[in-house]
């Protein structure tokens, strides 16, 4: 394992995605926490201070996209990066995008893009820690199924 670990918030509405996501981080040493819904993550997230926060974007009470924008809007939580796992459409990114989301990934993934992917977002806030954060960074390409 590298030395980079961390704690990840999993977002996801579906038990079975939120494990698969729950299991494959832990493999790689990283604390995980996991939420239902939006409106669940909203309520927990300052009390477990994630390094980096995954949502999914169709979700019961509050979906990702506005679980998105609120935790950009939030003084204490919009430094943390966030990335989509979902289907990934055009709406999704655009709208992602505009909602400051840092990163996408499409479903169906496979788990170790996923591990990377958020092993390069930890290594980013990691840097951005040290450093005054730029404005208006890029957002990585979505990340489509392989195969």
């Amino acid at each position: 394992m590298p030395g980079l670990s961390g704690r990840v918030l999993v977002v996801d509405d579906n038990k079975v995605i939120r494990q698969l996501i729950r299991v494959n981080l832990e493999l790689e040493g990283f604390e995980v926490v996991t939420a239902a819904d939006g409106a669940e993550c909203l309520e927990i997230v300052h009390q477990v201070r994630p390094d980096v926060i995954t949502l999914d974007v169709v979700m019961p009470r509050l979906d990702g996209l506005h679980t998105a924008s609120r935790l950009r809007a939030d003084a204490r939580t919009c430094h943390v990066p966030v990335a989509i796992i979902s289907a990934c459409t055009q709406y999704e990114v655009d709208n992602g995008r505009a909602a400051g989301v840092d990163a996408f990934l499409a479903k169906p993934f496979e788990p170790a893009a996923m591990v990377e992917l958020v092993r390069r977002l930890m290594a980013r806030a990691a840097e951005a820690a040290g450093a005054v954060a730029p404005g208006g960074a890029e957002s990585e390409s979505v990340v489509g199924p392989t195969g």
